[in-house]
């Protein structure tokens, strides 16, 4: 019987030597330092900026952040993701789009469910941080008009949901689900909140594996992280 199994085992060892070595190398793909350059971008297309909203001070930085740098001009369309309940961030998105005007583009606010909640059971914590990544998944694909396509960019700066929100765009590529030609390639940026002087926060030291830049706002955190990834470019807020 041993010898009958022998081919079908060493078959099936074969099959999984070579599935595992193609998922090393296509998670190795996807490090930042391997990812190529953006593609340059035809003037006058459109682009898509999505901007993750945390609650309290996360939003306030976001939002001084955006005045500081003008960023959204570049983009066409906005999308703005803020965790269930959180009306006030909800609120500074939109004052935020009034104060730009029609002709700066589109924008959407979109809800996700959050992916923990103050004082939540860390038993709990996973099966909700389940669902939010499911809406993370949901919202980052296409919309079915048409109008919103894979983000260009996603921008965070740090609160939980930003980090599954990462994970998710990950996850997509893994699978070889984004644009194409420049657009859509879902580049991520992440800015280490103002408050964090002397260490990055539990989500900057996750998100130094996988997003294409970090950002920190005191000198003495530049080179901080995976790989010495931190920069430091100056207060940004």
């Amino acid at each position: 019987m041993a010898l009958l199994n022998a081919p079908l085992l060493a078959t099936l060892a074969t099959i999984a030597l070579f599935a595992f070595q193609y998922l090393t190398l296509r998670l190795l793909s996807l490090a930042p330092h391997r990812r190529p350059p953006p593609t340059p971008r035809e003037r006058g297309t459109p682009a898509h900026l999505l901007i993750v909203l945390g609650s309290g001070g996360h939003t306030a930085e976001m939002i001084s952040m955006l005045r500081r740098s003008n960023v959204t001009k570049y983009f066409t369309h906005r999308t703005w993701l803020v965790s269930s309940g959180d009306g006030f961030s909800a609120a500074f998105a939109k004052e935020f789009e009034q104060e730009l005007g029609e002709k700066a583009g589109t924008y959407r606010v979109v809800e996700v469910r959050r992916a923990r909640k103050v004082h939540q059971s860390l038993l709990s914590a996973p099966w909700s941080c389940l669902l939010c990544l499911g809406d993370c998944l949901k919202l980052l694909r296409p919309s079915l008009d048409g109008q919103y396509g894979y983000p260009d960019l996603i921008l965070t700066n740090g609160p939980a949901t930003a980090t599954i929100l990462v994970f998710a765009s990950v996850l997509l590529r893994f699978l070889g689900l984004q644009g194409r030609q420049g657009r859509g390639e879902m580049r991520t940026i992440y800015v280490e909140s103002w408050a964090r002087v002397k260490k990055l926060s539990l989500s900057g030291r996750l998100l130094c594996w996988v997003v294409d830049r970090v950002l920190v706002q005191w000198e003495q955190l530049q080179g901080a992280g995976a790989g010495g990834r931190a920069e430091f470019k100056g207060v940004l807020v």
